[in-house]
């Protein structure tokens, strides 16, 4: 995909009053599942996925459901989070652990197919719904950025060229934000160019993500 995704808003860091009360982040889960914003736009009928807690230690942003995850409900449902935990070497039950482990996309519906694998998320779709989200994640840790369109929007200018760039440059970005390439069967080849990230960012990326999750 493209890294040419413009998003008017950028993630960045709240400050946080306190833990938002139970009703209210519910109510806003519910708001967001119910969304029809990018309707006219979208192959099938809206289906936001996402999963989160106030209490989640980490989170997890990635680009949109495809088109399992969409007909499942159920985000990194597919070869591509099998991959994802195997780099976090968490069993499946704990990665769905949302007391722990946030998952909120870019995109949070299918966008549909294009001739060279799914659309981009909807760039209306982060810009409105992530702040608010993000304002009721008060115990957020560290936030893993996997692929070009998360980094897009939460780094906007001090993204690098490229993704390989930004993911050896994550120095710059932690402890807060820990970019990743998406562990899609068709970046294979990206990961035998660059043999530095299974050597040097995975077991980073291990300890940090135990670490958030140690008092979780």
């Amino acid at each position: 995909m493209a890294d040419s995704i413009d998003f008017s808003t950028r993630g960045t860091r709240t400050d946080f009053v306190g833990p938002p009360k139970p009703v209210e982040f519910e109510r806003l889960l519910a708001e967001v599942r119910t969304c029809r914003m990018c309707e006219a736009h979208l192959p099938n009928p809206p289906r936001p996925v996402l999963r989160a807690a106030p209490s989640a230690r980490v989170l997890i942003v990635g680009q949109a459901p495809g088109r399992r995850v969409h007909e499942s409900g159920i985000p990194w449902n597919d070869p591509s989070g099998d991959l994802l935990r195997d780099w976090l070497r968490i069993e499946r039950e704990d990665f769905y652990d949302e007391r722990r482990i946030a998952i909120i996309p870019a995109g949070l519906c299918y966008p549909g197919t294009g001739a060279s694998g799914d659309l981009p998320p909807r760039p209306e779709c982060a810009p409105h719904w992530h702040p608010r989200l993000r304002a009721m994640l008060p115990m957020i840790r560290m936030t893993l950025l996997i692929g070009s369109y998360a980094q897009g929007y939460y780094l906007g200018t001090r993204r690098k060229k490229t993704l390989a760039e930004t993911v050896r440059a994550r120095e710059e970005y932690l402890p807060e934000l820990f970019p990743l390439p998406h562990p899609s069967p068709r970046n294979r080849l990206w990961m035998k160019r660059n043999p530095w990230f299974e050597r040097e960012v995975l077991p980073q990326l291990r300890r940090r993500f135990r670490a958030c999750l140690r008092d979780a």
